[in-house]
């Protein structure tokens, strides 16, 4: 397993305008082939310390126009990584994309189920101010803990995100 330090920051402004950088070169590449662009994970609840790596989901209308965005992915850089073991939920590696933030690229279509647990956990958490708090404080104490080991450190979240889904119903 490659090393490699997890550094989880406080939450930061800058994290929209990266989203919106991102976004837009994917939606000009994409056009109507994508439904929206979301911005989950950490860096997309305000107020939360996450690792300053942006998690989009590009929702599309069904599978059927997955190749088509494979393509047209490839087309600005992105390299179609399959599902990586997550049934719905296609992930995209890159290249040349210095001029961006660092980020997860997915592909979901509408109704998938990782695509409504990233949205349901996002959202709770930009309502729940205190659970926020504590999500932070956890993050933050798995990276001193675990600063290399990161399945370690998911390890140590999974309590609380699962708890999270269980207040919600996932």
């Amino acid at each position: 397993m490659a090393t490699r330090n997890i550094v989880v920051e406080p939450y930061n402004e800058i994290w929209k305008q990266d989203f919106l950088a991102i976004r837009e070169e994917i939606s000009e590449a994409l056009g109507d082939l994508a439904i929206s662009i979301e911005h989950v994970g950490s860096t997309s609840v305000e107020g939360l310390s996450a690792k300053p790596i942006i998690d989009i989901d590009v929702v599309i209308e069904s599978r059927d126009v997955l190749p088509q965005v494979v393509e047209a992915l490839a087309r600005i850089g992105y390299c179609h990584g399959g599902d990586k073991g997550i049934p719905g939920r296609e992930a995209f590696d890159y290249d040349g994309k210095e001029h961006l933030r660092n980020h997860h690229l997915y592909v979901c279509d509408k109704d998938a189920s990782e695509l409504r647990r990233h949205l349901a956990f996002r959202d709770y958490l930009r309502a729940h101010p205190e659970a926020v708090d504590e999500y932070s404080r956890i993050k933050k104490e798995g990276a001193v803990l675990f600063p290399h080991d990161i399945d370690r450190y998911i390890d140590h979240k999974t309590p609380f995100i699962q708890g999270i889904y269980q207040k919600i119903g996932l």
